[in-house]
């Protein structure tokens, strides 16, 4: 009999994240990855990895970006996961992922993460950010938070007024 699949656990926290604070973000995971390059071409897992891999292709200086479209989110909710569009064929065949790099906003269970690595193992895959069940599946990124936090990117979210995690003022 199969050992279960651990679930990640329904989101509880929020972590709201700003445009600056994103971009301070991805460019120290680009300084993070200047040192595992050289990288000539960038894979980014759509639609949240669009964003990150534009900073990271700008700071250094990669123009070869590919993108891999994975559905798997409905709401808040991870669901099955379906292969929308692949990746090309001439960036498959480099071998043993060579000057690849994958990138993605957020690693959360790693089954996006998983899917990615089996169409290019041996590439390089890098997130802004990452959760405990997906971390082991990223060879680098920036921050860590729990796996019960939902992380409202600043291309999901509008100023709005937050109301404070505690009314009663304690």
């Amino acid at each position: 009999m199969a050992e279960p699949t651990p679930q990640a656990a329904a989101p509880q926290k929020a972590f709201p994240v700003s445009w600056d604070q994103f971009h301070r973000d991805a460019r120290a995971l680009t300084w993070r990855l200047a040192e595992s390059g050289p990288f000539d071409a960038i894979v980014c897992v759509t639609r949240g990895g669009l964003v990150p891999a534009a900073i990271v292709a700008r700071e250094l200086g990669i123009r070869l970006i590919e993108t891999v479209c994975i559905a798997s989110y409905q709401g808040n909710r991870q669901g099955d996961l379906t292969l929308v569009k692949g990746i090309a064929a001439e960036i498959r065949a480099r071998p043993n992922g060579k000057g690849i790099l994958i990138v993605d906003d957020l690693v959360d269970t790693g089954k996006t993460a998983k899917m990615v690595r089996d169409l290019i193992p041996g590439a390089h895959f890098a997130t802004v950010y990452a959760k405990p069940m997906g971390r082991p599946m990223v060879d680098t990124f920036i921050t860590e938070v729990s796996q019960d936090t939902w992380i409202y990117f600043p291309w999901d979210t509008g100023l709005a007024f937050q109301p404070p995690l505690r009314e009663d003022g304690l």
